[in-house]
């Protein structure tokens, strides 16, 4: 099976990126398809959810996030927990578009010796800020950062990406009083509802609808978003309060569906959470990819 690592260029470096809506669809579009290839390499990932998250990551992290790949320890950086740990294999591509680690070492994904597991190790690779994989605890660590972002009188924020199978785990809800509770207004939550989990939809294993409402009530701003429109996301993610003077959490619901960007997979989301792709499908999703509708301005 052809790789086409050797085609990734990487991105300028620096503390963020003012990417407009054309770049941004354009940049989706390229992480999708190194989502396949990594998919190819490693013989098999969750690349349902890992495409399912791809426009909000892209948004976060060539527009919002205040980092420097070239300093991974900086400490006024924003911090971005991938809470929902089985989707690194959408979150490698962009750490290494961005200029964290060189793009060929994806090659090793999901190998022997490799420091690319399915699951991110922050010991191990630049730019993961914890290791996850074990759902339901990004908040409450996140709570930590956010506390000691307090503590230390700076002014960085803490987005952490949940998935909403996730959001049935009750340290989810722990963390969600304790962060109202502390009025920690310098943390963004964010949720890939793909309405997909492991063994099927949300709402037939243990619904979670109303959902926004349910955040609200534990003393949250929650804001829903079309997780595939990059301009509503730009819109909101731009209007966000910094943080700086806020006393009140945000949550972003963002409605997305699993397998973003490939047809048989947007098809039969159940059957997406982890797989491998024969070689018509590999081809297939590389075609349906790549004839994703871009805005021309």
């Amino acid at each position: 099976m052809e790789r086409r690592f050797q085609q990734i260029e990487i991105s300028d470096v620096g503390q963020n990126q003012t990417m407009n809506i054309a770049e941004l669809e354009n940049k989706a579009r390229f992480i999708r398809q190194r989502i396949i290839d990594l998919t190819v390499v490693a013989g098999s990932g969750h690349v349902g959810g890992a495409l399912s998250m791809t426009d909000v990551a892209v948004v976060l992290y060539y527009r919002i996030l205040q980092i420097d790949p070239s300093r991974p320890a900086w400490s006024e950086r924003d911090r971005f927990v991938l809470s929902k740990g089985h989707g690194g294999l959408g979150l490698y591509p962009i750490l290494a578009d961005r200029g964290y680690f060189p793009p060929e070492e994806l090659e090793t994904y999901n190998k022997l010796d490799s420091r690319f597991g399915m699951h991110p190790d922050m010991l191990k690779i630049p730019g993961i800020e914890m290791s996850t994989g074990s759902l339901g605890h990004g908040l409450a660590v996140a709570i930590g950062m956010a506390l000691a972002a307090r503590y230390h009188g700076q002014g960085y924020r803490v987005f952490v990406l949940m998935g909403d199978g996730e959001c049935q785990e009750g340290t989810v809800w722990e963390a969600a009083i304790t962060a109202a509770q502390y009025r920690l207004g310098n943390i963004v939550g964010v949720i890939d509802r793909n309405m997909y989990q492991v063994d099927g939809h949300t709402e037939d294993l243990a619904a979670l609808e109303p959902l926004a409402e349910k955040w609200r009530a534990f003393g949250w701003q929650a804001m829903e978003v079309d997780g595939h429109d990059m301009s509503a996301l730009v819109k909101l993610f731009d209007s966000l309060d910094p943080g700086l003077h806020r006393s009140q959490p945000q949550v972003v619901i963002a409605n997305t569906v699993k397998g973003r960007g490939v047809g048989f997979m947007e098809r039969d989301g159940a059957a997406w959470h982890l797989g491998s792709l024969t070689d018509d499908q590999v081809e297939e999703a590389r075609r349906d990819i790549a004839s994703m509708k871009v805005t021309t301005r």
